[in-house]
């Protein structure tokens, strides 16, 4: 018997595998993770004006962070694969800071959470802007990435406490 605080993804010999969760109830699953990235007033006042040579910076990178959700399973070892019903990507330009917000909140009815979709979302969205806004400057910064909301599941709703303001 496994106790509370053993690894799930490690067998009774050490060995990684994969969780079985053949035997879990569905239920409506739903995560929603963020980010920003940081990149300098001269990029942020051509992707706010929508002047980035490569185009449609946010549209670009919905579409990747959304395709990114779908493909957890190739790119994180032992995460299942799961059904999304549902991928959404926001955008909040942050003029003060030169920086965008990231929001990716992603819904299942599944076994298994969506915290690793969301992430991803916003890692792979993040990346994104990056690569459309290179060639303006190469000192950009992703940070932040965390999970801010899970629910769904045995272990039911999960918010993460409300961040400092920034200064």
């Amino acid at each position: 018997m496994e106790s509370k605080d053993a690894f799930s993804h490690i067998d009774h010999r050490g060995m990684a595998r994969m969780v079985d969760v053949s035997g879990k109830p569905e239920s409506l699953r739903e995560a929603v993770a963020s980010g920003r990235i940081i990149m300098g007033s001269r990029a942020f006042e051509l992707l706010a004006d929508m002047r980035i040579p490569k185009g449609d910076v946010f549209a670009a990178a919905r579409i990747a962070g959304i395709m990114a959700a779908k493909k957890v399973d190739s790119l994180i070892p032992l995460c299942h694969s799961l059904p999304l019903h549902s991928v959404e990507i926001e955008f909040l330009p942050d003029e003060k800071d030169s920086a965008v917000e990231i929001t990716a909140r992603v819904k299942t009815k599944g076994v298994t959470g969506v915290e690793m979709e969301a992430m991803i979302a916003v890692s792979v969205a993040a990346l994104t802007i990056y690569d459309m806004c290179k060639a303006v400057t190469k000192e950009m910064t992703i940070e932040e990435i965390s999970l801010d909301y899970k629910s769904g599941g045995k272990s039911g709703t999960w918010q993460r406490k409300v961040r400092e303001e920034r200064t």
